[in-house]
């Protein structure tokens, strides 16, 4: 019996190696996809270390010792045992106290700083190293600007901070003399070495800090007393293997509790769990990825035998017959039917195993190169279910010839159609709604039915597509046959006539769909790391700054870019209650040259123009010493009112709110110095406080002239009053009433009308509530939505943008800035930092958006889309072999049938119509009808995959892929599907016999 077998399978070895190449695709699916993950949790975690910070490699215990109550080395003894807990980590010791004497003035001091093994990541530019005792080394830059070489002496002392008489640093030990044996240069601050203890900050009006480096010996015996202390754990390549980060997490528990446990004063800092936190998301991320394209690549592998197995027992139901009819015994009967089968998938299934996993290992070894694969079984898990499945899948579609009589068996089917059939159909359709319906109910959550929901949908949409083909066929083909067009109508009778043409052109429908869907979620997600790494960084480049003043900020970055083509600056509104959108402020007049702009938004230009309409000059005064002229009346005893001013500089000096003291009842001049006003001011506004919080404030004062000007208070209509009062002319000058019964807890302001008012906001999302937003200063501003857009850069679709002069000149409050920052675009030249701090600002931090695109890229759902490339070609070579399959079943009727009408008069040009475009035809229009049920699929299903990346930035990211790639990849599995058609039909068009 099972040599009879093997020759059934020898003398149709076509179809058994294409049913085995079938069986190959369903196990090695099934192993692909395990293989895969483990290959991506390797690629997630080396991307995420490679692109990682040196803050987040490293860890940093740090404490405080009174070098003369606890003199020692300066090392943490006590905490020894715990650092030997934590393997795979270079440990760096070091120390630092303030020292003076190296400057000429004590306004700033140095830091005197021991750092274990420096020389050996110092670049020495002139003298030598450490090498004895009272040897220090000093930067090359310090050197220069005070004057030092290699060799001169210096005379250093600790150092303590006072504020009173005035702030300096003050000698806080005995001066010691110590040489200076070297200049040393910093090739990579940033070098994880260094850690995160701000060595090379950069001060304004100084540049880079460079410490003074000593010896141990140097640093313990010099006289000093609070010592910062500090133990750098540099992570090496040991510590962040990827298949040993969940010891590391345990392991930095455990340091971090028994830190605690030795002290208050010691403390472990280290952004190493945030880095783990982002592996682990890009992970579960991936591992809901890849089952979305793995699960209906399987699918479709069973479909493909079930589609497969079917064609060919059609093909061997006179064999079938004759067996019957003999009288074998049912499980002879069996097993003659399914034995060929039975081979063919088990030898494919044995195969699949080792394919998937070198198939796997190809593509990881091409995209993560030296990643490498986690040796092991695992990735077998699931080949005996796949291997089951095509089983079953085999035996499914034999059923009937199982079951069926002799007769039944000898009759040649010509249709297709049966209740079964439908009934099968409408199971899958009902699957379809129920796992649509439970992403929907669970708001997205790719777990149980709901991850099956793309392929199920696929599938059902492709089944519904396969029903509604044959009628379309047929009356196409009854139309041809009326018109004379034989060619065609043969064909189109051939595929609605044939058993399985359905099955066929479903299974050859959902491959394209799976392709398709592959595509989608490629290109979306593509462009969508690519919005939010321009968009959701705001520019090319974007360097946060140390807080300072909006108005120093404004002009640092005016001078640095006086025409406005590489730089802008930015600030954040204050958002006091959290319940109101975020809102950035911005110079509107750099909008169309530095930051990115969303797709779909009004032009920047025209936003720019609606943010910053012309308006009158704003009153200014020339000098330092400010003096207003003032008649106050009116002014009940108990109840004085004072007087404030607030201006900012109009040269980056700041911003300061000037107090004048109480009103003095009639005619009085008030004076004030305001160094900040050295070379010029704008006035922002004036401010009439009351004493205490008292109620029923009333009073007048009339302003005559401010620092000998009084042109700009002749006209009340230049000033405004918005709350407590109101403004009105004088002969002498501006007439301010306050009437409060309530009281003045903010005091009643008079600001200049040199804004517009309210103030022209740009949002995205919901106007703001109230056309008010709080502005600057923490107060509520009056606003009126000018523009609406789909999202402000950086801070996403819920969020309002104004222009940060305009909002400066509201504000009353003389504070810093919140968030200030600088936004840069790609033509911002190399030194622009240096330009930024030779202006006063000291840059806190570096954003590019290529590095956050790059890491993007590096991320789980970045990573785990390679699959669904992968997957894509897997389902449309699949295709590909069922055609070929179906072909081989059909080429013996099919020459038979073709033979006999040519011996009756069948012209050849006919015949070659008839036997080229069967399948051709087919697969056109299985090609476009794919393409557009994945469409559908990814309508239903798409808006829950995780494709936006680890905490993604709300931003309006694409949700519809592109039409020209949809197109190409259409072209493109048009053109590979269409080939293997007309191979096909050639090879039976050489087989029928000549007339």
């Amino acid at each position: 019996m099972m040599s009879l077998v093997l020759a059934m399978v020898w003398t149709r070895r076509g179809q058994a190696v294409t049913l085995a190449l079938l069986s190959l695709f369903a196990v090695a699916s099934a192993v692909a996809s395990p293989a895969y993950l483990t290959a991506i949790d390797r690629a997630v975690a080396a991307g995420q270390i490679e692109t990682s910070t040196p803050g987040e490699r490293s860890l940093v215990i740090t404490g405080m010792q009174d070098a003369r109550v606890d003199s020692g080395a300066p090392d943490f003894t006590d905490v020894g045992a715990a650092l030997i807990e934590l393997p795979g980590f270079t440990y760096v010791y070091g120390s630092s106290y303030p020292i003076i004497g190296l400057r000429p003035d004590n306004s700033n001091a140095d830091r005197m700083v021991f750092r274990q093994d420096v020389c050996a990541h110092l670049r020495i530019v002139s003298g030598r190293c450490l090498v004895g005792e009272d040897d220090i080394v000093v930067g090359a830059a310090t050197a220069r600007r005070l004057g030092l070489t290699a060799g001169d002496q210096v005379a250093l002392s600790s150092a303590a901070y006072v504020e009173v008489p005035q702030p300096l640093w003050v000698r806080d030990g005995d001066p010691r003399r110590l040489v200076i044996a070297g200049t040393y240069a910093v090739e990579d601050p940033e070098d994880v070495y260094w850690g995160t203890h701000g060595y090379f900050t950069t001060l304004p009006g100084v540049g880079a800090s460079e410490p003074v480096f000593t010896g141990a010996t140097t640093f313990t015996t010099m006289d000093h007393g609070l010592t910062d202390l500090s133990i750098d754990g540099l992570a090496g390549p040991d510590a962040l293997d990827p298949d040993r980060l969940g010891e590391l997490r345990a392991a930095l528990l455990e340091l971090i509790r028994k830190a605690t446990e030795i002290g208050p004063n010691l403390q472990v800092n280290t952004a190493v769990p945030a880095l783990l936190d982002r592996i682990d998301s890009g992970r579960a991320t991936a591992h809901l990825l890849v089952p979305v394209l793995a699960v209906p690549l399987v699918l479709l592998a069973c479909f493909s035998i079930f589609l497969a197995v079917g064609y060919g027992t059609e093909g061997r139901r006179p064999e079938l017959a004759i067996v019957a009819l003999r009288g074998a015994r049912w499980w002879t009967r069996w097993w003659l039917a399914i034995g060929e089968s039975l081979a063919a998938i088990l030898a494919g299934a044995v195969a699949g195993c080792l394919a998937g996993q070198l198939l796997v290992n190809a593509v990881a070894a091409a995209r993560f190169p030296g990643v490498g694969i986690e040796e092991g079984w695992d990735s077998l898990r699931y080949a005996p279910y796949a291997a089951l499945a095509a089983l079953a899948a085999a035996v499914l579609a034999q059923r009937r010839q199982l079951v069926s009589p002799v007769a039944t068996l000898l009759r040649r089917p010509v249709t297709a159609g049966r209740h079964r059939a439908i009934t099968l159909d409408a199971v899958i359709v009902l699957l379809a709604v129920v796992s649509v319906g439970q992403l929907v109910i669970t708001g997205g959550s790719l777990t149980g039915v709901g991850l099956l929901a793309p392929a199920l949908v696929m599938l059902a949409l492709a089944l519904l597509a396969g029903r509604g083909l044959l009628p379309l066929v047929t009356r196409y083909a009854s139309g041809a046959l009326a018109a004379g067009r034989l060619g065609p109508a043969l064909a189109g009778f051939q595929l609605s006539r044939r058993p399985g043409a359905q099955r066929l052109f479903a299974l050859l429908v959902a491959t394209v769909a799976v392709a398709g869907y592959a595509t989608c979620a490629i290109d979306v997600a593509a462009r969508g790391r690519v919005v939010q790494a321009e968009l959701g960084v705001g520019a090319s480049r974007v360097l946060e700054v140390r807080p300072v003043h909006r108005s120093r900020l404004l002009h640092a970055v005016r001078q640095v870019d006086p025409e406005g083509k590489f730089a802008m600056a930015a600030a954040r509104l204050r958002n006091t209650d959290g319940r109101e959108p975020l809102g950035l402020a911005v110079d509107s007049t750099r909008l169309t040259t530095v930051p990115s702009w969303p797709d779909g938004a009004p032009p920047a230009g025209e936003v720019a123009r609606a943010l910053r309409p012309e308006a009158p000059a704003a009153p200014t005064i020339g000098g330092p010493d400010l003096r207003i002229k003032a008649t106050a009346g009116g002014i009940v005893k108990g109840k004085e009112l004072r007087l404030n001013v607030a201006v900012s500089s109009l040269t980056g000096l700041g911003e300061t709110l000037v107090a004048l003291g109480d009103l003095r009842p009639g005619e009085w001049t008030y004076k004030q110095r305001v160094d900040a006003c050295d070379q010029g001011c704008r006035i922002n506004g004036f401010q009439l406080q009351v004493n205490g919080n008292v109620v029923g404030v009333t009073g007048e004062l009339t302003l005559e002239s401010v620092s000998g000007d009084s042109s700009w208070l002749q006209d009340a209509s230049r000033w405004r009053m918005v709350r407590h009062g109101r403004v009105g002319t004088a002969p002498e000058g501006l007439r301010i009433e306050v009437d409060e019964p309530g009281g003045l807890p903010d005091g009643a302001w008079v600001q200049p009308v040199d804004t517009p008012y309210p103030l022209p906001v740009a949002y995205a999302g919901s106007p703001p509530s109230g056309d008010v937003l709080t502005g600057l200063d923490g107060r509520p501003m009056a606003v009126t939505g000018v523009v609406g857009l789909p999202a402000v850069p950086r801070l996403g679709e819920h969020a309002s943008l104004v222009d940060l002069e305009y909002a400066d000149r509201l504000a009353t409050d003389a504070a810093l800035a919140l968030l200030p920052e600088v936004w840069l675009n790609s033509r911002a030249p190399a030194d622009v930092v240096d330009r930024l701090t030779a202006q006063g600002l000291t840059i806190r931090s570096d954003t590019r958006s290529a590095q956050v695109l790059r890491q993007l890229a590096e991320q789980g759902p970045a990573l785990s889309l390679w699959f669904h490339l992968l997957a894509g070609g897997l389902a449309v070579l699949l295709g590909a072999f069922v055609l070929v399959l179906a072909a081989a079943v059909d080429r013996a009727r099919r020459v038979e049938d073709l033979s006999a009408l040519r011996v009756q008069g069948l012209r050849r040009a006919t015949m070659s119509r008839a036997t080229l475009w069967t399948y051709p035809a087919l697969v056109g229009i299985a090609a476009v009808t794919g393409m557009l049920i994945a469409l559908a699929g990814w309508a239903a299903t798409a808006w829950a995959l995780p494709l936006a990346g680890v905490d993604p930035v709300d931003l309006p990211l694409p949700s519809w892929p592109r039409v020209l790639i949809l197109v190409g990849v259409t072209v493109l599995v048009l053109l590979l599907l269409a080939a293997v058609a007309l191979a096909t039909g050639r090879d039976l068009r050489r087989r029928i016999t000549p007339s």
